[in-house]
């Protein structure tokens, strides 16, 4: 199975996850990126997760999600995040080999003061989390396609413990689905021992995600999909209550919308009643 790494930027969708989470009894992964971070703090995001995994009584971890610095991981990391992903190319798409490399293995060996866990890649990894409205040109995502020898290289140098493989997924959501090249997953599986993740799983087909699991991917992400169901059923609620100020009196609609999707990307990554409490 795969633990399913959900992007929060608010506190209702924060709950609407860790409902799903119960009601699954399965293992979750809060994720926040730095403007997250800068907007509600990461040691507030900490304590706002800790008082919820009480009050439901989940297993859930944080993850900081494409920090594009070693001084930004570093702040996920003092904060006690059991997940940081160093990610030198989101911040600089030109970075070097030997840029991300060497600033990868300083996260690395930061973390081992906490114990958390770094997750990290080679080389840029494309799309946005947003709604896209162009088509995906395989052809040119697939120069950027992970390779069994460049993940073996890059995981050995760096000592990451969970490496991002790009193999078609894509971050955002396309007017098409995206189409995962498993073949290409199981020989990266066989080279390396270390965890494999999938970024981009939003608009992914479920079929896809099973048999990732089955190969042996352990962190599956879901953004876009969330973001989608969280706006489309707040503004169908705000038109059907036009003179409601009090959002919280009719919001209900839109913590069930959002914890459906959760639910539904669950069962896709085979989590369901794997919860450690």
């Amino acid at each position: 199975f795969a633990m399913g790494a959900f992007n929060i930027d608010n506190q209702e969708t924060l709950v609407a996850i860790l409902r799903a989470a119960k009601k699954l009894k399965a293992p979750v992964l809060i994720e926040i990126t730095e403007g997250e971070v800068g907007a509600l703090g990461a040691d507030n995001i900490r304590d706002m997760v800790d008082n919820y995994k009480l009050e439901h009584g989940v297993e859930v971890y944080i993850n900081l999600d494409h920090s594009p610095s070693v001084e930004s991981a570093i702040i996920g990391i003092e904060a006690g995040f059991e997940f940081i992903h160093i990610d030198i190319s989101q911040g600089n798409h030109k970075a070097t080999d030997k840029q991300i490399i060497e600033a990868t293995k300083q996260v690395v060996e930061y973390a081992k003061f906490t114990g958390a866990l770094v997750e990290s890649e080679s080389h840029y990894f494309a799309g946005g989390s947003n709604v896209h409205t162009e088509v995906i040109d395989y052809a040119e995502i697939k120069k950027s396609f992970s390779t069994p020898e460049g993940v073996s290289k890059f995981v050995k140098a760096t000592g990451v413990d969970t490496y991002a493989v790009a193999i078609g997924n894509l971050h955002g959501s396309y007017p098409v689905p995206k189409i995962l090249d498993l073949n290409l997953l199981h020989k990266i599986r066989e080279k390396v021992d270390c965890y494999l993740s999938l970024h981009g799983g939003s608009g992914t087909a479920s079929h896809f995600f099973e048999e990732a699991c089955r190969i042996g991917v352990s962190k599956i992400n879901i953004n876009t999909d969330i973001r989608i169901a969280y706006r489309k059923t707040l503004e169908k609620v705000l038109r059907e209550h036009p003179e409601e100020v009090a959002i919280m009196k009719i919001n209900q609609e839109v913590y069930d919308a959002v914890q459906a999707v959760v639910e539904s990307k669950l069962h896709m990554f085979n989590s369901s009643g794997k919860s450690l409490v």
